[in-house]
């Protein structure tokens, strides 16, 4: 037995020592790192203790690019007056961008009436969401805070065509004396596996009359593939791309030439990740307003987002991201309405904002978009009303009491 104890003792030890003896792939494989390069200066910014003992964020910080802090800025929210103001029974949301024509502000929205039911009812019937059911509607301010309701601007479709259930979540371009809206449609009925897509219409004035493509000119990608026949968004064979399910909050910019539609893609699936809802952003580009519309190969654009909020600035285009995703409550801009990089972290951005587009010819102060637009805000799950935001760049922060200068 001792014996036996003794062989097995020497075995293991031969075993060590001949282990010890294998070079390590993974070891020998790894890339030694590449010194950071580290000026006093930015040690005092970052407030390193130690430069040779950097933890994981420090060396992040470290990576951060030096953008100041020219897109960074707060918001406050306010009541408007007149026929914006909330009412009780009624859904106003989702405002479009203000465009400043003949005198006074015009603004279009999502609009419907009364309670929400859900999925759990009869869903050809009753309303799923608050913004279904809905028409486009618009308005009109002198002065951007008593605002009056003019009318319909763009309603359902006849029974069976692509828009015959909801009209939504609009956007306003105007180009060359013609005036263009987009916005989600749905097609009965409003399930949870329904694909919501894109539609168009087009007018010679702000007051219309406006007349509407008679096809979509978006659509969600074709390559996802659900999971049985049970109506359940989040059972899928394959996903597909990022917009399998639905192409939302569109938006046309006329850029480059060009006109690219940026909207917010839904993917088959949808997934709850390390940064919330799994949402992101895509783009399509068309030579002509009316279209066709070809997504971007490089789709998609954003990691993270929701509404779509987008305005050109120094070449490039900047976009608002909020909501959802790992890259939420930042601004980010891309040089060629692309590429966007993160330039600002924004806390408590309002959601839903409608831009004012009279304030975009600002190329030196990134943040002046924000001066004062259009947002909404939930009364409760069934009633949401539009408010005015207003935005500020700040700067400084400073105890109560003292000035800037003096800090505290």
């Amino acid at each position: 037995m001792k014996s036996n104890t003794i062989c097995t003792v020497f075995i293991l030890l031969l075993f060590i020592c001949l282990a010890a003896c294998i070079p390590d792939p993974v070891r020998e494989a790894a890339p030694e790192e590449d010194p950071i390069e580290i000026s006093q200066e930015k040690i005092d910014h970052l407030g390193i203790t130690n430069p040779d003992k950097l933890s994981a964020a420090s060396k992040r910080a470290l990576a951060w690019p030096d953008l100041g802090n020219e897109w960074f800025g707060e918001f406050q929210v306010f009541d408007l007056k007149g026929d914006l103001a909330y009412e009780e029974g009624v859904v106003r949301r989702d405002p479009s961008a203000l465009i400043y024509e003949e005198g006074k502000y015009f603004v279009w929205y999502s609009k419907s009436t009364g309670p929400t039911q859900g999925f759990g009812g009869d869903i050809e019937n009753e309303k799923v969401f608050p913004w279904d059911r809905c028409d486009i509607w618009y308005a009109t301010s002198e002065d951007g805070w008593t605002w009056k309701e003019e009318g319909p601007a763009v309603t359902r479709g006849a029974k069976g065509e692509y828009d015959d259930r909801s009209v939504f979540t609009v956007e306003i371009m105007a180009h060359k004396g013609k005036y263009y809206l987009c916005y989600q449609t749905v097609k009965s009925p409003y399930n949870v596996r329904v694909k919501n897509q894109v539609g168009l219409a087009w007018a010679d004035s702000p007051d219309g009359p406006w007349t509407k493509s008679k096809e979509p000119i978006l659509s969600p990608a074709d390559n996802g593939v659900w999971k049985g026949e049970e109506q359940n968004r989040f059972n899928v064979t394959k996903k597909g791309d990022f917009d399998s399910h639905k192409v939302h909050d569109p938006c046309i910019v006329p850029y480059k030439g060009k006109f690219y539609l940026y909207y917010k893609g839904e993917q088959m699936g949808e997934e709850i990740t390390f940064g919330g809802r799994q949402i992101r952003h895509g783009v399509a580009i068309a030579d002509n307003p009316l279209g066709p519309y070809v997504k971007s190969p490089y789709n998609p654009i954003s990691n993270s987002g929701h509404e779509i909020c987008v305005w050109p600035f120094k070449g490039g285009i900047g976009s608002l991201i909020t909501t959802d995703g790992p890259e939420k409550n930042t601004i980010q801009w891309a040089p060629d309405g692309i590429n966007f990089e993160i330039r600002s972290v924004i806390k408590g951005a309002p959601h839903a904002i409608g831009l004012n587009r009279a304030l975009e010819n600002s190329d030196t102060e990134p943040f002046r978009i924000f001066e004062w637009g259009l947002t909404h805000q939930y009364k409760n799950y069934n009633y949401q009303y539009i408010r005015r935001f207003s935005g500020k760049r700040r700067v400084h922060h400073v105890a109560k009491g003292a000035s800037a200068r003096t800090g505290g």
